[in-house]
């Protein structure tokens, strides 16, 4: 998902001197605020969060829940942060919807339906695409409004630990007071290194331009083998487009991926049709008159130089933290050399009163992550009281078959010299997968060895991302594969599969 929290990008400058131009004076300001129920100095808001994403726009709700005065300021105009607006959710919609026209080109003759010819109505899916935003943020509007969460419009940045400065979206700026400041600002799409190839979002895109294509490309070409690029790669590739996607590491999937898991997920979309090129560098993207793309690629050690041709290239290399234009350095909050915003664990910044969260500071930049940070910090505002588990924080790649895991990968149990046991069980072998016709991927259990301690799950497979919360719970609470496999499972479930590879992982399957 795009994996995917994220909040709007600073106002140009041009922009900025506009609003200032039309300053309102210190009365009209003290009236709009009073009108509109703001906190002002006087009487300070107890928890302001700047980003109104998945992790500033749930930390707003909670801490309105737990009765403290809260205001979210989001200048994008609509709440849900690049998730909802142009990440995850659009995303999702692109996924299931050309994995359907897929599906109805391909596979349900074979089911016993029979159908006309199929074609490819893409204004109407990028329309259906469009409605679920829409919808989706006016919901998430509408909550505020029930938990009366004061919805600002407008970039902020500070003018002191305890005062910002906003620039509001329908002209002038006004300050708002809070005894608590939350930065939930998220993340951007990184450039590509050394600035070799610029984004246009037409022909070169990003992540935001891959879900606009107005046209099915011939050829594209995905720099970047994680989550986004796999994804948004296997999209296009439904759709009709020659798909090559170029990974500099040796495997697809992204960080936190099992090796295992890994080639076997890479396999079943070449059999889809998607092309690999791994352990490949690009170098340079160039564009001719006519608009085509020529790529020059090497090894990624070095070595003779290749081209590729393509009509779309995707960007896909990473997201970096957006906190550009906020005036961290005015107030002195710290960040790494990565620009992550330094925290403790207590989301506190290094300056008293300023915590932070999501995509912005540390850890995997996940919008269920941010989600649950936004519930901790508005707990620990509260009460000094808030945990996130960080062990136990599912990631999900949404492409058919799904890819989903938790916990402890092979590589890392080697590396730390962990005693394991391996447990596995393929969909080929489950009832319910083989009636539906969707085999590919197998569920892989890892427990330690001495006490049978769930350590990690991975799953590739139909609906894995939905099966990954049990995972989840039994890391959640140190359960053994043995718990899992005495617990009853429904026939016929995919779930079974589950059952069955934590069952492998001590004793045999039944199945298998």
């Amino acid at each position: 998902m795009l994996s995917l929290q994220r909040c709007s990008k600073t106002l140009p400058r041009s922009s900025r001197a506009l609003t200032q131009s039309r300053r309102p004076t210190s009365l009209h300001l003290f009236q709009a605020l009073a009108a509109r129920g703001l906190a002002t100095a006087s009487e300070p808001y107890d928890a302001v969060i700047i980003g109104g994403g998945p992790g500033g726009y749930v930390a707003a709700i909670k801490a309105a829940q737990l009765g403290l005065k809260t205001a979210c300021i989001e200048k994008r105009g609509t709440l849900g942060g690049t998730c909802l607006n142009v990440g995850c959710i659009p995303s999702k919609a692109m996924l299931n919807n050309s994995h359907i026209y897929h599906q109805t080109q391909h596979d349900i003759k074979a089911r016993g339906i029979d159908v006309g010819s199929v074609s490819l109505n893409l204004p109407t899916m990028l329309k259906a695409k469009d409605d679920a935003v829409f919808n989706l943020t006016r919901g998430v509007e509408g909550l505020f409004k029930k938990n009366k969460v004061d919805y600002i419009k407008g970039f902020a940045s500070f003018v002191s630990p305890t005062r910002l400065s906003v620039s509001l979206n329908d002209g002038g700026e006004t300050e708002i007071e809070a005894k608590n400041i939350i930065i939930a600002t998220g993340s951007e799409v990184a450039p590509f290194p050394g600035g070799a190839i610029k984004i246009d979002e037409e022909t070169i895109v990003s992540s935001t331009g891959a879900l606009e294509l107005k046209e099915v490309p011939q050829k594209m070409v995905v720099i970047g083998g994680g989550i986004i690029g796999v994804e948004m790669g296997s999209v296009w590739s439904r759709l009709g487009a020659e798909v090559t996607v170029v990974e500099f590491l040796g495997a697809i999937g992204g960080a936190g991926i099992d090796g295992e898991i890994a080639k076997t997920f890479q396999r079943t979309l070449q059999k889809q049709g998607m092309k690999f090129k791994l352990n490949t560098k690009v170098l340079s993207a160039e564009k001719d008159s006519s608009g085509k793309i020529t790529l020059k690629t090497e090894a990624a050690k070095g070595g003779s130089e290749e081209t590729l041709e393509a009509d779309v290239v995707l960007v896909a290399v990473g997201r970096r933290p957006l906190t550009e234009g906020l005036g961290l350095d005015k107030v002195g909050v710290e960040v790494d050399s990565k620009g992550r915003i330094v925290v403790d664990d207590q989301f506190n910044t290094t300056v008293k009163g300023i915590k932070c969260i999501g995509d912005a500071t540390f850890g995997p930049m996940l919008a269920h992550k941010a989600e649950e940070e936004g519930i901790a910090v508005a707990e620990i505002i509260k009460s000094g009281h808030g945990h996130v588990n960080y062990e136990a924080i599912p990631s999900v790649v949404y492409t058919h078959p799904e890819v989903a895991w938790v916990g402890k990968t092979e590589e890392e149990l080697k590396k730390s010299g962990v005693e394991y046991k391996v447990g596995k069980f393929p969909f080929l072998a489950n009832s319910r997968a083989k009636t539906n016709a969707e085999t590919d991927g197998l569920v892989k259990f890892l427990v330690e060895k001495e006490t049978d301690r769930v350590l990690g799950v991975h799953i590739m497979g139909p609906n894995a991302g939905e099966m990954i919360a049990s995972a989840v719970l039994a890391i959640e609470y140190s359960a053994s594969a043995e718990d899992i496999a005495r617990t009853c499972h429904a026939h016929p479930t995919l779930s079974e599969a589950f059952k069955e590879a934590a069952m492998a992982s001590y004793d045999k399957p039944i199945h298998f």
